[in-house]
């Protein structure tokens, strides 16, 4: 017999109650009962970054994390960057400096520049490539991403 708990999890601004079973990540909760599946889940490890969701505004492998210890943390996923249909400033740099080919990084890429641009609103290109060391992309490169946090900041800049 399964053993299961009832958590409560704030998700983008919301607070969910659903019963997991103990032994459950957060990507998994996220993805297949909350069903926001922006976030990514990949290796399970930890290495790859796609599973990346600020927890109480830092960067974190939702793949690490166990549901049940992400109680009282606000968490915030790639779906709750966007307001309706109006993108966050990190996700039109992205597309404006053709950082995203086939997408599967690019969630864990633009919440790990939001980490950096939060605590950091003129990050230096060095900084920038520090932030995403934890994401790995196999598509772009990290240049056409990099370029796009450094956009980002001046754009949010201008909207200030």
């Amino acid at each position: 017999m399964k053993r299961r708990e009832e958590i409560k999890l704030k998700v983008n601004g919301i607070e969910y109650i659903v019963e997991i079973e103990p032994w459950r990540t957060l990507v998994e909760v996220l993805r297949e009962t909350l069903g926001l599946t922006g976030t990514k889940k990949s290796c399970n490890e930890g290495e790859c970054g796609a599973c990346t969701v600020l927890m109480n505004g830092k960067p974190v492998a939702s793949c690490l994390v166990l549901a049940i210890d992400a109680q009282g943390k606000d968490i915030t996923t790639i779906e709750g960057l966007s307001e309706g249909e109006k993108l966050h400033p990190i996700q039109e740099a992205f597309l404006k400096y053709g950082a995203i080919q086939c997408g599967f990084c690019t969630p864990g890429m633009v919440i790990s520049a939001k980490a950096l641009l939060d605590r950091n609103p003129k990050p230096t290109v060095l900084e920038a490539r520090k932030a995403i060391s934890g994401n790995l992309c196999r598509c772009t490169g990290y240049q056409h991403i990099v370029d796009a946090i450094i956009g980002a900041s001046k754009m949010m800049e201008k909207k200030e």
